[in-house]
């Protein structure tokens, strides 16, 4: 699934936790925020292998909503949320598509890594692949809630996910021919040692 898509699914989870503890919202939101957001940060160095960690996070989540419960506060509110939306968006690309290319034509077997049996988990293509139709409905149906309850800065942030989703959408099947030529230009004229940097799917289709 898209960024855009995890970002306001642990939006979603804030404003669930919100509702029960009103106090904490604004900092429930925030973590929801940034737990979604955190494991695309592998986008480029290993992605949903680096910091992907569908079993990890889930545990840790579970442990982290106990103090939560015990004794509230945003310290422990905010740790449990991020956790959750960390946890949440690593198990929720194992419904979309591979980590191929062209991840519509379904050729990978690889989703997101599972750190705790070290193998990798199929996808399960329930919502397509991240940039499809699917997506972006399910963007919209996160949205929807969010928009209704949330305002300012948060408002603002959930707008801004809802357009970069459809711009993103739009533009998705273009991106792997962009990419190709891109990388076709680059990859002779690169150092040897810049190649690493590369994401193999890239590799993969120059080598053809």
């Amino acid at each position: 699934m898209m960024l855009p898509t995890h970002a306001l699914g642990g939006m979603a989870l804030g404003l669930v936790v919100g509702a029960v503890v009103p106090e904490f919202a604004g900092i429930a939101l925030v973590a929801g925020l940034f737990g979604g957001i955190l494991p695309d940060l592998d986008m480029y160095a290993g992605h949903r292998q680096t910091l992907h960690f569908p079993v990890y996070y889930s545990v840790l989540a579970l442990g982290a909503l106990v103090p939560a419960l015990l004794v509230p506060s945003p310290a422990t509110v905010g740790s449990a949320v991020f956790l959750l939306g960390a946890a949440t968006h690593s198990l929720a690309d194992v419904f979309g598509g591979g980590l191929e290319l062209r991840p519509w034509e379904g050729t990978s077997d690889r989703a997101v890594y599972d750190h705790y049996r070290s193998q990798w988990i199929a996808p399960r293509r329930w919502v397509g692949y991240d940039g499809s139709p699917g997506d972006l409905v399910l963007s919209m149906a996160l949205a929807g809630p969010l928009l209704l309850r949330v305002d300012g800065v948060f408002r603002d942030a959930v707008v801004a996910s809802v357009a970069v989703g459809v711009l993103y959408t739009a533009v998705r099947r273009f991106l792997p021919d962009l990419a190709e030529v891109l990388f076709g230009t680059l990859l002779p004229v690169l150092p040897r040692r810049l190649h690493e940097r590369v994401p193999d799917r890239y590799l993969q289709s120059h080598s053809r």
